[in-house]
């Protein structure tokens, strides 16, 4: 079971961006203009980078944000988020903040989340020097592997459950009965924090999508859930596209199916996702059906989606 980071870490990012600053970048955050807003630019990321970097296993975030000044100008954010060792990473962190500065004309600023398991990687500088020329890029970083679960746990911002949630899903890596007893105590303390019904249904879904299970053990999580959301201890979960998806595949029913990809589709890719769902939900057959729910966990852009739809349709 090869455990999924990088998708799940996208998702997160861009339904709560400004708890994602607050949480790791509080001295950004206070710089930041929120009242303006802020607009992703992943379509401006993908013109700086090339095809060969863009298969590589990392997070990458570009935001325009506005700042806190008589001017009022707007500023390029870069995230990265790495979940593996990298040995030219400080380089391709100037790489894009130059890139960035030769397309806009500004200096962006460049933030890295570091989520591997070695503690000594660190990197957050890039130093280059030629005869009397040099080159010195410095950004911030912060290390998932610093955190304490005491502290996180405190924590209201969602984004203490995102880092709670990573660091169990490294440590039960081998262990899948660990990872399910894990995996429970992270969903029931969504409730214990009192979180809105949007956000414990936000962060279900990053929770199962990062700490997945074998298909033995995930059942017994399903039957778990159904048994605390009986009892009252969950009342939301079930409204989870998972739990559509299972218990209608289960029974038989293609709605149900049907209901948990239309949902999936609507929160991770809007109003382009419920174009393609129209063309699905004519859709009947259970194999078919399958593919696309399974892939809908898996791809990051709705184009990816789109080929399977039309590959399967085809058949």
């Amino acid at each position: 079971m090869s455990d999924d980071y990088d998708n799940p870490w996208k998702e997160a990012i861009e339904q709560y961006f400004k708890e994602f600053v607050a949480f790791f970048f509080p001295k950004a955050y206070k710089k930041i203009n929120w009242s303006k807003g802020y607009v992703f630019l992943d379509k401006e990321l993908r013109k700086i980078t090339r095809k060969a970097e863009v298969s590589r296993k990392y997070v990458d975030k570009l935001v325009q944000v506005w700042l806190k000044n008589k001017s009022e100008i707007w500023a390029a954010v870069h995230i990265d988020v790495q979940s593996q060792t990298e040995n030219d990473f400080s380089k391709r962190m100037y790489v894009y903040n130059y890139r960035l500065f030769d397309r806009y004309d500004r200096h962006a600023a460049s933030f890295a989340v570091l989520g591997d398991a070695d503690t000594k990687w660190r990197p957050s500088v890039f130093r280059q020097k030629l005869m009397d020329c040099e080159v010195r890029f410095r950004f911030p970083i912060v290390k998932l592997s610093d955190y304490r679960y005491e502290e996180l746990e405190k924590s209201d911002n969602p984004f203490a459950v995102v880092v709670m949630a990573h660091l169990k899903t490294q440590e039960t890596a081998k262990d899948d009965p660990k990872r399910l007893k894990e995996k429970l105590e992270m969903v029931r303390h969504l409730y214990r924090k009192g979180f809105s019904k949007q956000d414990i249904l936000n962060l279900f879904r990053f929770i199962d999508w990062i700490m997945d299970l074998s298909e033995d053990t995930d059942r017994i999580f399903s039957d778990e859930l159904e048994a605390e959301e009986k009892e009252g201890k969950m009342p939301y979960i079930t409204s989870v596209e998972r739990v559509g998806y299972k218990r209608g595949k289960q029974e038989g029913i293609l709605e149900g199916i049907l209901k948990a990809i239309g949902l999936g589709l609507e929160l991770k890719f809007g109003n382009p996702g419920l174009r393609l769902m129209k063309k699905i939900s004519e859709i009947r057959d259970m194999e078919t059906l399958d593919a696309i729910y399974e892939g809908l966990r898996k791809v990051s852009e709705i184009k990816e989606l789109r080929q399977i739809y039309e590959r399967k349709s085809a058949i």
